[in-house]
């Protein structure tokens, strides 16, 4: 089976653009005087929470390698875009068209070396190009000077937020040169957290416990960063470990006619050794040659 292509004979719509043009329609039908009550109802405001579901839905899908579920959950973030497209139309702001139009202006103006005369020695070229590039754009906006570690949204996940800005900061120069530096620094700052926490240091000051814990995950994103793992990738993939392993507990124990409640920590433990060993036996079997 070859996979589905956008290309058409010329003077046709190609696949994309039908399959494109056919969503736009069935949101008109939805939006329009007599359709969906409920679509209908919709404001920006109140579709925001489903924008965040559905664009979590989609890493989730990607994470798990289920390739349907992966397209039919960037169909749902897609809808998203329209959603709030058709919306913008209605209040004479803009349309579906002219998001399509702004992103492509923007990818070609932050392409020179693709799209015009420009050339570039590697991918860390095209990030600090990208970077002048937006702020030539912001300058003829006539927008105030922006910091160099601005334009991180307050929204993110905080590891993405922590990574995105060491990694601006990085790029004028304020950064460690070396990953043995930033190892040390984690050392230092999970050395100040024990402080915080070891006994005998007299009442616990929670705020500073706070800090201190704060100041270890950032210098942890920051190693994920200079290891080129995403930190946040990283961490939800050890939840799903854990995850996957006490579902494992709790079935055996099941099995038993029992729940975690009713087993002692020593119990539980050798469940969730026996499912780490059945995860690294499935992993072993997988990268061995058929």
């Amino acid at each position: 089976m070859t996979a589905p292509t956008n290309e058409t004979p010329a003077g046709s719509l190609t696949r994309a653009q039908s399959a494109c043009a056919r969503l736009l329609g069935i949101m008109d039908r939805l939006r329009d005087p007599g359709g969906c009550p409920w679509d209908r109802e919709q404001t920006l405001r109140t579709l925001t929470p489903y924008l965040l579901e559905e664009a979590n839905e989609v890493i989730e899908a990607i994470e798990t390698g289920d390739h349907e579920n992966h397209r039919e959950e960037l169909g749902d973030l897609l809808f998203q875009v329209v959603f709030q497209s058709r919306i913008a139309r209605e209040e004479g702001r803009f349309d579906f068209a002219d998001v399509c139009d702004a992103i492509s202006d923007k990818l070609t103006r932050r392409h020179p070396h693709v799209f015009g005369e420009a050339s570039v020695s590697g991918s860390a070229e095209v990030l600090k190009n990208w970077e002048v590039i937006k702020a030539e754009e912001r300058k003829a906006r006539g927008d105030k000077p922006r910091s160099a570690i601005g334009g991180v949204p307050v929204g993110l996940p905080a590891l993405v937020r922590a990574e995105r800005i060491t990694d601006k900061a990085s790029a004028v120069g304020f950064d460690w040169s070396r990953t043995e530096d930033v190892l040390a620094k984690v050392r230092e700052e999970l050395g100040e957290l024990e402080r915080e926490i070891r006994p005998g240091a007299g009442e616990p000051d929670r705020a500073r416990i706070e800090a201190e814990l704060g100041d270890l995950l950032f210098s942890l994103a920051n190693l994920g960063r200079f290891l080129h793992v995403h930190p946040e990738e990283a961490l939800r993939g050890t939840v799903r470990r854990f995850e996957s392993r006490f579902h494992h507990v709790e079935a055996r124990l099941a099995g038993q006619g029992r729940g975690p409640r009713e087993a002692s920590l020593e119990e539980m433990d050798a469940l969730w050794n026996e499912a780490k060993e059945a995860e690294r036996a499935a992993a072993d079997a997988a990268v061995k040659p058929a």
